[in-house]
């Protein structure tokens, strides 16, 4: 039985899925082992076999790839037929990452599942603004195209991006946009914002400093992607960001959704109408400690561990970010999911991670 396929196939929040969980990652284990010499001799250093996953607190034991680790190597087990990549923020660094036929057509279902969910997707046609990367010929990031799907929950009557290709470099047009949004402020249909949250409230802060104020149509909506980037050290905390939507563009909070996620680890995390990023049926969570990677009890900081058995083309089973972060029990959250939630703390550079982290970067490019 294909157990990957049976995961995907469950609703993202509310079934029994641990038993699922484990058969589809002990199968996505074994492929591995197959089909990737690389990932297979990372696995015998370790000792880690497939007879090792006994029960669903075991996936722990899988051996964890940094997100660095693919930045700095291209792995695959099969060719697959598409290929995403990052965008290259740490020093020009891109994970290339393979997608088989299957992962794709079960990310299709989850994404369409969980954006349901959270009412995002509807007939009624919409104007949208995104706030990221106009697609180009050179530009192959993850980002972009995550964002351009972004636009197929509903019909889409116009697109505009606030960076543009210019010069050989992207710049962005805060001048236009403003334009924009202040004409489609007289639309009939709601206007969707897409794409960095960075960017989002730049837009929002220049149009406070200018005394710009547009009530948009009513079921406008802010879908926030793809993290602060560079401009971390410029992030506000999410309050002032509800605040400032709602006083220069008349969206309130509960019509400001957010997702996480990374190219790496290609599951859809989208914000419960508490703002709690819930961990789906089809991925599991581990918080481990910066210093030995062990892993941590509810509401303990540590490095965030993002597992899924949805991807066969390449390794992507564990991977850990630079993300620091700490789960919650969902009895925490009064949106009524069970399941528990993630929270973000913040992000380390890699040349700033002194832990055992790093080091498993780098004795990974050895073996």
């Amino acid at each position: 039985m294909n157990y990957i396929n049976r995961l995907f196939s469950l609703r993202p929040y509310g079934d029994r899925s641990d038993e699922i969980f484990l058969r589809a990652v002990r199968e996505n284990f074994s492929y591995q082992l197959e089909n990737c010499g690389e990932y297979r001799s990372i696995a015998e250093y370790f000792g880690i076999g497939v007879h090792d996953l006994r029960n669903i607190r075991d996936i722990s034991k899988l051996p964890i790839l940094p997100t660095l680790f693919f930045k700095r190597n291209k792995i695959s087990s099969s060719k697959g037929i598409y290929t995403a990549t990052s965008f290259g923020t740490s020093g020009g660094n891109k994970s290339e990452i393979n997608f088989d036929a299957e992962a794709l057509a079960n990310a299709l279902k989850m994404s369409v599942k969980i954006a349901a969910l959270r009412g995002l997707i509807s007939p009624v046609p919409c104007h949208y603004i995104i706030m990221g990367y106009k697609p180009s010929i050179s530009n192959h990031a993850a980002v972009t195209k995550t964002a351009f799907g972004a636009t197929l929950f509903t019909p889409a009557l116009s697109r505009n991006y606030i960076l543009k290709y210019k010069n050989n470099k992207y710049e962005p047009d805060f001048d236009g946009i403003i334009s924009l949004v202040q004409r489609l402020g007289r639309s009939a249909f709601p206007v969707r914002f897409m794409g960095f949250p960075s960017y989002t409230y730049f837009l929002m802060k220049l149009m406070d400093e200018r005394g710009i104020r547009v009530k948009l149509p009513e079921n406008s909506k802010i879908m926030l992607g793809g993290g602060w980037k560079q401009f971390y050290a410029e992030q506000t905390d999410k309050q002032s960001f509800y605040s400032l939507s709602k006083k220069v563009l008349g969206i309130d909070d509960k019509n400001i959704i957010e997702f996480f996620g990374a190219v790496e680890h290609p599951v859809l995390y989208c914000d419960c109408p508490e703002h709690h990023f819930h961990i789906p049926a089809y991925s599991r969570v581990i918080i481990r400690d910066v210093d030995t990677l062990k892993p941590l009890p509810f509401g303990k900081v540590g490095l965030v561990d993002l597992i899924t058995p949805l991807v066969k083309a390449t390794p992507l089973l564990s991977v850990m970010t630079d993300d620091l972060g700490v789960m919650h029990s969902g009895k925490e959250c009064k949106c009524g999911i069970s399941s528990p939630y993630l929270e973000i703390i913040g992000r380390i550079a890699p040349s700033d991670i002194k832990t055992c982290a790093a080091g498993a970067a780098q004795l990974l490019e050895k073996l």
